[in-house]
């Protein structure tokens, strides 16, 4: 079986275990159906997200220059505290801004081997947890923008972590912690004039992957033009490929890489 495109981060569907699906503009593979199988993985190029180029990629799937202009990769999107929609400023396209930013963000906690505070559109949820490897998270605050979202953010981050250890996240170690404790000890250090978003709702979300085997000590595969890997499909966990031999392959991270999939059924 082959297929062949512009890769973007994984699809999901949530369900007693996970399911992932790569699209491609005219097929898509149901990857939980080939664990256990070898699956081949070609780059032969490059498309930016943003202006179909095919220079090499820079990050987050986009070239150089629409990575420092497209409004699709404006600082806010990695530190939502800097939105400035809700004041009718632009930073590179207010009415995508608007679009975006203006909408329900939930404040969240979640346990990817350890626990870390976070930032999603509610419209999000739970996609943003699956692609964080988290098995499980729960909802401190919604609020009306973005922006008020990073500011309870910022708060928080000053006493737990925002990052995601991808080695530990892999290799399936997690910390014994109650969420419902570490959300009520939060609230004492939610801004007090954003502290009535405060969520009560005591609701856990679990998640499960479809892993057959974790990695030892996971090591890393990078893949840029004409370069070439192979292996038997072991697991996915966040935007993960796991491998045998402990090696794994952030998908999300090729974005705009173009590949050509060959899968051994």
């Amino acid at each position: 079986m082959h297929f062949q495109g512009v890769v973007k981060k994984m699809t999901t569907e949530y369900s007693s275990t996970i399911n992932y699906f790569i699209e491609f503009k005219n097929n898509f593979i149901h990857l939980n159906q080939f664990l256990n199988h070898k699956i081949s993985i070609n780059c032969y190029g490059y498309c930016c997200l943003s202006c179909l180029s095919s220079e090499p990629i820079f990050r987050q799937g986009f070239c150089k220059n629409c990575f420092f202009e497209s409004p699709l990769a404006g600082g806010w999107i990695i530190k939502p505290e800097l939105s400035k929609a809700h004041l009718n400023i632009e930073d590179r396209d207010l009415k995508y801004e608007k679009k975006v930013q203006l909408q329900p963000h939930i404040v969240y906690l979640s346990n990817t081997g350890s626990i870390k505070v976070g930032v999603t559109r509610k419209s999000q949820i739970p996609f943003r947890w699956i692609d964080q490897g988290a098995h499980e998270a729960i909802e401190i605050i919604e609020t009306p923008n973005r922006f008020l979202a990073g500011t309870a953010e910022i708060a928080l981050k000053k006493y737990m972590s925002d990052k995601t250890n991808w080695r530990k996240m892999l290799k399936n170690e997690i910390d014994n912690v109650s969420l419902l404790n570490f959300k009520e000890h939060a609230k004492n250090y939610i801004p007090s004039n954003i502290l009535h978003y405060f969520n009560n709702d005591s609701k856990i979300v679990k998640i499960n992957f479809p892993v057959n085997e974790y990695p030892l000590k996971p090591k890393s595969i990078k893949l840029n033009r004409d370069d070439k890997f192979s292996g038997n499909l072991m697991g996915i966990k966040g935007q993960y490929l796991i491998f045998e031999n402990n090696n794994v392959l952030n998908y999300r991270a090729h974005e705009g890489h173009l590949f050509k999939i060959s899968i051994t059924v």
